[in-house]
């Protein structure tokens, strides 16, 4: 298993990985059709990243970082993380806990002090992943870009080593 930065031959794989979850759970939104339908002004153009999980070459599991905070020199500050899938037979078996730790470690690294999320509370395993990663549930409005985000989470990055 290895994780590599957005490369536009991967650009299926996170529509793919995140349509098929989100359909599943849900049903497809404006805002999804724009992240999942244009990557590349989503997250690369703002300053943000994609990761995938590889394993054999064949994308498994995608997340994306987001740039939602700048400081003054324009440095993000604040990433949302978006977008995360794993494939369905393969949950389970520590990918996105691997590729949560990588996009976070990420964001650290170039600065940022917080990470946030928007999610619903019916995806348990997903809620077990952020929880045991430090991020910590916030009260907040609903995240108007989608009807089922009903809870907002955030991690200080301060608090990861």
């Amino acid at each position: 298993m290895r994780i590599v930065s957005y490369r536009e031959q991967y650009a299926e794989d996170f529509a793919r990985l995140n349509y098929q979850w989100i359909e599943h759970y849900f049903r497809i939104e404006d805002e999804d059709r724009a992240a999942l339908d244009y990557p590349e002004s989503y997250a690369i153009a703002p300053g943000g990243e994609i990761f995938f999980v590889l394993i054999d070459d064949v994308v498994v599991g995608t997340a994306a970082l987001v740039p939602k905070a700048f400081n003054p020199d324009g440095v993000p500050i604040r990433f949302e993380l978006a977008k995360m899938a794993v494939e369905p037979e393969l949950q389970g078996r520590g990918i996105g806990k691997h590729l949560l730790a990588h996009a976070t470690a990420y964001a650290k690294e170039r600065g940022a002090d917080q990470v946030v999320l928007s999610t619903n509370d019916i995806l348990a395993p997903a809620l077990k992943v952020y929880r045991d990663a430090g991020f910590v549930e916030q009260p907040a409005a609903q995240d108007e870009r989608y009807e089922r985000s009903n809870m907002f989470m955030v991690l200080e990055l301060s608090r990861i080593n």
